[in-house]
């Protein structure tokens, strides 16, 4: 969704193209993830000669108010103080920072918690 964002609408194969640089994927992959999204609803598809275009059916933020109010749901059964209290204990941030530290330059884990994190996108995990 990152990808196509930007761009508006797009075919699989230009949506690999733009990832390559970054994140090579076959383009069966691409076309099985687009294809879900399409029957999720969360993009549109139209048929162009033999290809398919797609388009985003919401903006970024709908999409992330949606993810989020999943999370709150599927996690904290609809509690936001539990959420926030969550985020709010430092163990995501501490598991974060751990991770990333030595390629940061810390050297201890007090260093770590220190470090500041560009939130990660859930296609991005990996």
């Amino acid at each position: 969704m990152n990808t196509l964002w930007p761009i508006g609408q797009a075919t699989v194969r230009e949506i690999r193209d733009l990832l390559a640089e970054r994140r090579p994927r076959a383009y069966t992959t691409i076309m099985t993830i687009m294809d879900r999204l399409a029957r999720k609803g969360v993009v549109e598809r139209v048929k162009a000669g033999r290809a398919y275009v797609y388009r985003a059916r919401l903006t970024a933020d709908e999409a992330r108010t949606q993810a989020v109010g999943q999370v709150l749901e599927n996690f904290f059964g609809g509690s936001r103080e539990a959420l926030v209290a969550h985020l709010g204990s430092g163990n995501y941030a501490v598991r974060r920072a751990a991770a990333g530290a030595s390629a940061a330059g810390a050297s201890t884990p007090a260093d770590a918690e220190n470090l500041e994190h560009e939130p990660v996108a859930p296609g991005d995990r990996t």
